[in-house]
Order: C-alpha cells, then sequence, then structure tokens
C-alpha cells in the first residue's frame, strides 16, 4: 500500500521532522529535489525522513559547510588556467567533486560524503 505525497506535504514532512533541523525553504527545496530525481530517473521514491536527514544536511551558506569540510578550501585562490578559484568557487566544486549540491534562496543542502 502507498501514499502519493505533494511536494508541499514532503516539505512539511522534513520541516516538521524535529530532528531534521530543516528550515522551511531548505525543507522545500529538498522535496522539490527528490520530486525531481523521481521525474528524471522513472524511480518512485520510498520517502524516509529519518534516512532523508541522515544523507543530506543543510547550511545556511557554503561558507558554514566550509567549516566543517575545510579541506573544502585547499585550492582557494590558486591560480588555475587563466583565473583564480575563488572561495564560493572552491567549496562548490570540493562539494560537486564528492556528492550532491541543492542551492535554493537561504542556504545549501549537501549529500553526505
Amino acid at each position: 500500500m502507498k501514499t502519493e505525497l505533494s511536494t508541499w506535504e514532503a516539505a512539511g514532512i522534513l520541516f516538521n521532522d524535529e530532528y531534521g533541523g530543516w528550515s522551511r525553504a531548505g525543507s522545500l527545496a529538498m522535496a522539490e529535489h527528490l520530486e525531481e530525481y523521481e521525474e528524471q530517473t522513472g524511480e518512485t521514491i520510498n520517502f524516509c525522513p529519518v534516512a532523508i536527514r541522515c544523507d543530506y544536511t543543510e547550511y545556511k551558506s557554503l561558507d558554514d559547510v566550509a567549516e566543517d569540510y575545510p579541506d573544502a578550501l585547499d585550492r582557494v585562490d590558486e591560480f588555475y588556467g587563466e583565473r583564480w578559484i575563488r572561495r564560493e568557487e572552491c567549496i562548490r566544486e570540493y562539494i560537486l567533486e564528492r556528492g550532491e549540491l541543492i542551492e535554493f534562496d537561504g542556504g545549501v543542502i549537501i549529500s553526505s560524503f
């Protein structure tokens, strides 16, 4: 037996998960990401807020990610080709080389790696 959730219902479940720590904007971004994944792959996701909270973490900014992953800043201000690698770009590349990055107005969500 299955129940289909709307994007808003899934976001509400995430937001109300007392251990998830999701903001309203983050919970909506995560729900939209999961919905896009289903559309792109044709797979149906078994929605489990516990698994989602274990697999993804919300941060207020890319700089906040760097506090937990200081190696993300190893290449900051290196000269690469014809340009300098800047802080946000460096952190973004670090995350994308290891997992998923979901950027939204008000923060970012990264997958565990």
